[in-house]
């Protein structure tokens, strides 16, 4: 079959499937959502909180283990601890670098799957705008086949530019999730970067 065929087959085959895809992709973007919030939710509250005076105070007497304790309730700020106090034998340098790599571990952890919400957001409207292109092909092909008139043709257009609506509305939550998402995921991510660096500042008063 030449090129041109394949692709004049592909036109006639109308929007309605990109119609299902899009419902697809926002029943999966919906489970992502959920998903991330119940991850954050176990990361701590949604504000950043002040770094408890006790654990500083554990901390400065060299008891990590009272420290944990006290950052029960904010969980990045105690995974962050701990790592500081698993490399504290070896000197401020090793500190920073583990806190360095606890971050990371905790943003790939908080920020995993988002980029799925972002593509859906940013791409859901070309993708309904996809389907309501081919519907409008499959119209004017309808029209032409069976020689109605301008009703026809208007109905044919008028289911068209559903998907293009689908599409939309699937970007819309997508795009408010990710910001909202990516938000609340950089303020705990913050909040324990700072938490750290606090414990550190107390261990090593002068970085020695």
């Amino acid at each position: 079959m030449h090129s041109l065929d394949i692709i004049r087959a592909f036109a006639g085959t109308g929007g309605d499937w990109v119609i299902h895809l899009l419902v697809l992709s926002s029943v999966l973007a919906l489970g992502v959502i959920i998903e991330r919030v119940i991850v954050l939710r176990r990361c701590g509250a949604a504000q950043a909180a002040p770094l408890p005076e006790a654990a500083l105070a554990a901390w400065r007497k060299g008891d990590p283990a009272a420290a944990l304790n006290a950052l029960a309730g904010q969980p990045l700020a105690a995974e962050a601890a701990g790592a500081l106090a698993a490399a504290a034998p070896a000197g401020p340098a090793e500190a920073e670098q583990a806190l360095q790599e606890a971050m990371n571990r905790a943003r790939w952890r908080l920020e995993r799957r988002m980029t799925l919400l972002g593509t859906l957001g940013n791409n859901a409207p070309f993708v309904g705008l996809l389907g309501t292109v081919l519907g409008v092909v499959r119209a004017f092909r309808d029209l032409a086949q069976s020689g109605g008139g301008a009703e026809t043709v208007m109905r044919g257009l008028s289911e068209a530019l559903v998907a293009t609506a689908v599409g939309i509305l699937v970007a819309i939550p997508c795009v408010a999730a990710y910001n909202l998402l990516t938000r609340a995921a950089s303020v705990r991510l913050a909040a324990a970067e700072t938490a750290g660096r606090r414990l550190i500042s107390a261990r090593w008063p002068s970085g020695a």
